[in-house]
């Protein structure tokens, strides 16, 4: 059911491993540590990095679907949740970019909404772009067909 018009969006292979590199220094510890004191260790470090693959394969399912009327969020691997916001509803944009995210031209964007089950929306990990201009075009032109006035 997707339109021509739709964008969709997910977050990096790049962003997924940055986010999991901790796990995986914590596995290698573990191994350094079968290796020096006791073979048992592994058992800790095949854990952690079965639970470091998990969540790479977490973070990839990720998809943002940016419609003209809706932004649809979906994620899970095994349970998936699909979260819908109004395009008239977000009220403003947030980009955001770590050092880390600027060397691999990344970018986290933060939609701040007057929706009750979502009132803050993150776009994480995606490929640098002008994404929110897109986005400030969709929110007015659906304020403006749905006749909505913001009011401070």
């Amino acid at each position: 059911m997707n339109h021509q018009d739709d964008i969709t969006l997910k977050p990096s292979v790049i962003f997924s491993f940055i986010k999991v590199l901790p796990l995986l220094a914590l596995a290698l510890t573990f191994l350094f540590l079968a290796w020096k004191l006791s073979p048992y260790f592994i058992v800790f470090g095949i854990a952690v990095t079965g639970f470091a693959w998990y969540r790479i394969l977490f973070l990839r399912n990720f998809e943002y679907l940016i419609g003209k009327e809706y932004i649809k969020i979906s994620r899970g691997i095994f349970f998936k949740r699909i979260d819908q916001v109004e395009m008239y509803r977000v009220k403003d944009y947030i980009v955001t970019q770590s050092f880390i995210l600027q060397i691999f031209r990344l970018m986290d964007v933060t939609l701040k909404s007057t929706d009750p089950e979502n009132p803050v929306i993150w776009l994480r990990g995606i490929p640098l772009s002008d994404i929110i201009e897109t986005i400030r075009e969709r929110v007015q032109e659906a304020r403006k067909i749905n006749k909505i006035v913001e009011l401070n």
